[in-house]
């Protein structure tokens, strides 16, 4: 059925908990109420990746962008734009500093710089529409794979792509395949590690989210390369969402015959299973992710031998993340030539980030390898909220490292980010300002290594507890100049000694710190001071006697009951003013928010 106009609506897990489902159901509500449902076709998506902006809505064919919208709008958005043929101005997106409404996808700042490989269907297409996947190309590249291609070509194609696993280290995805179809072995397996554990990371719950076939058809190839008649997708059960339109997809896709025996009259067999995770960041990595599809407790076994040759069941196994599967269906509908021209001479192809943090326009962003920083953050990202100042970003999650400004002009790429002491890793980025402490961070991170360790290897185990004391040692004010040293010596320790790259790489997040940040640890330990204001045991609340009105609020709100009104006179009929015991000082800053004269500093 053809339609006027086609609403596309935001259904990422962002704006499904920001009334996303509600803005949805009363489009439709609406439209019949209006008589314009035969008109309108009224779609859910995955997600658009302007999340700081969402709720979001585009309207085909006018390509109108509405950001920020609330349920309530849906009546306007059907009276106006549908039976009127009027643009709703008031919610088309206007950048910062514009006063002209922008309302094509490609004039918006945020996307220029974007190139979409991964996420070429999220907010395209309706997810839990096989139908509107196949329109959009889908399973084109898998029927060339099977009737087009030998195991041997198919490699040789994803070979050619230049593509590297996007789970962390990179390692070339075609040689994985290769090593594990040689394999001795009739039976072998091939798993979607879906297990995404960084602290601000989604790229891969938002791609299974938005395009979830892209991911069954690039494991059906894999396991055409390797000779694998059997999948799994490993995928936390935080991911409800993810993993009911996963589900959706699985079942439409044996529906259509695009999984189970003989595949479109191939020959070939291939099933997939979900198997759910729950929760641990160390099942990210392989064996430990292989042990717990097993039905045992996650944690790591020394390789070799690597799962190419004994892995799920001590058979030969593939393991893909998700990001690397979503790029196989492009490469082998364009081949691997087309893919081989984006980004540089040793990293092809794209890269999905979650940019987040003190940055104006955070959201998933999929650029070229060989983009700088300063492109993601300024250019796409908008750069740092509030005016304050750029200071570092994390790249690579708890396993990278933090970069400053020194770096923003460096193209990203696997080897120029481990040259900078960070990695890739899966891609989360997380931009800090003036008013993040670098010390406080690398606590954060370690803190979160130390409960995800799984305590089974002693340099990860006992390493990371002798880390975070130092670091809660530094910022409480009893640090010393030779805890760096230990710091440093730790740090290198565990990433020769660990069983696991948890281990291997826990301790980047500190050593990059503090090589980069080295004078902010020495103002922690020499000064006992922490500028940004983070480690509250280095903080001081001063009253200034001159702005201080003595109108006692401060003392009322203080739980520690340690300011007081001094006996100091003053000329000028003001109240005598408030001091603060720092002896009984807590910290907590209740003075300072509830003085409205500007008395209270800290330091």
């Amino acid at each position: 059925m053809a339609y006027n106009h086609y609403i596309l609506t935001c259904g990422g897990t962002a704006c499904e908990s920001n009334k996303g489902i509600e803005i949805y159901e009363r489009l439709i509500a609406e439209a019949e109420k209006q008589g314009v449902k035969g008109e309108v076709q009224i779609v859910k998506t995955g997600c658009f990746g302007f999340c700081e902006r969402g709720p979001i809505i585009k309207v085909l064919p006018e390509d109108s962008f509405y950001v920020d919208v609330k349920p309530e709008d849906a009546v306007e958005i059907i009276a106006e734009q549908i039976l009127k043929g009027r643009e709703v101005k008031r919610l088309l997106y206007t950048g910062e500093g514009e006063k002209k409404a922008v309302n094509a996808v490609e004039d918006i700042e945020f996307y220029q710089k974007q190139f979409r490989v991964v996420l070429r269907n999220c907010g395209v297409i309706n997810p839990e529409s096989i139908d509107e996947y196949i329109a959009r190309e889908g399973y084109l590249g898998l029927e060339k794979a099977l009737f087009e291609w030998t195991a041997e070509e198919l490699i040789n194609e994803v070979k050619l792509s230049g593509l590297r696993g996007r789970g962390g280290a990179g390692f070339p995805t075609w040689l994985k395949w290769d090593l594990t179809r040689k394999a001795q072995g009739a039976t072998k397996y091939v798993i979607c590690n879906a297990d995404e554990g960084d602290p601000g990371a989604y790229m891969d719950r938002s791609t299974i989210e938005g395009d979830p076939h892209s991911i069954i058809e690039g494991m059906i190839t894999a396991g055409k390369a390797i000779g694998s008649h059997q999948g799994f997708v490993y995928i936390r059960a935080e991911y409800p969402l993810a993993i009911e339109r996963l589900k959706i997809a699985i079942q439409q896709a044996k529906d259509y015959g695009l999984l189970g025996k003989d595949i479109l009259g191939s020959g070939f067999d291939f099933d997939i299973e979900i198997r759910l995770g729950a929760g641990a960041f160390v099942c990210g990595e392989e064996t430990a992710l292989i042990k717990s599809v097993e039905g045992n407790r996650g944690t790591p076994v020394p390789k070799p031998p690597f799962p190419a040759n004994k892995g799920l069941w001590q058979r030969p196994t593939v393991i893909n993340n998700v990001e690397t599967l979503a790029n196989i269906p492009v490469i082998t509908a364009k081949g691997g030539a087309w893919l081989a021209k984006i980004g540089t001479e040793k990293s092809k192809g794209t890269k999905v980030f979650a940019l987040t943090g003190k940055v104006k326009n955070s959201g998933l962003v999929e650029v070229p390898m060989g983009t700088t920083l300063r492109e993601i953050i300024f250019d796409i990202g908008g750069g740092i909220k509030d005016k304050k100042k750029f200071k570092g970003v994390q790249t690579g999650g708890p396993s990278g490292g933090i970069l400053t400004e020194k770096t923003l002009d460096t193209p990203i790429d696997y080897e120029s980010l481990t040259a900078m002491g960070s990695m890739m890793g899966s891609g989360g980025m997380i931009v800090m300002d003036e008013d993040d402490c670098v010390v406080d961070v690398a606590r954060f991170y370690m803190d979160f290594c130390v409960d995800e360790s799984c305590g089974k290897c002693s340099p990860c185990r006992i390493g990371t507890t002798q880390i975070l004391n130092l670091l809660e040692k530094i910022t409480r004010g009893n640090g010393e100049e030779g805890d760096l040293i230990k710091l440093e010596n730790i740090g290198k320790a565990m990433s020769k000694a660990s069983l696991c790259m948890l281990g291997g790489t826990a301790a980047n997040p500190t050593l990059s710190t503090v090589r980069n940040f080295r004078e902010e640890y020495l103002e922690h330990i020499r000064d006992k001071k922490c500028q940004a204001g983070k480690c509250k045991h280095l903080l001081r609340f001063i009253i200034d006697a001159d702005k201080c009105t003595g109108c006692s609020l401060c003392a009322r709100k203080c739980p520690a009951g340690c300011i007081s009104q001094t006996t100091e006179v003053r000329g000028d009929k003001k109240k005598p003013p408030y001091a603060i015991d720092q002896s009984k000082c807590i910290k907590c800053g209740e003075c300072f928010n509830s003085c409205k004269f500007g008395a209270i500093s800290k330091s």
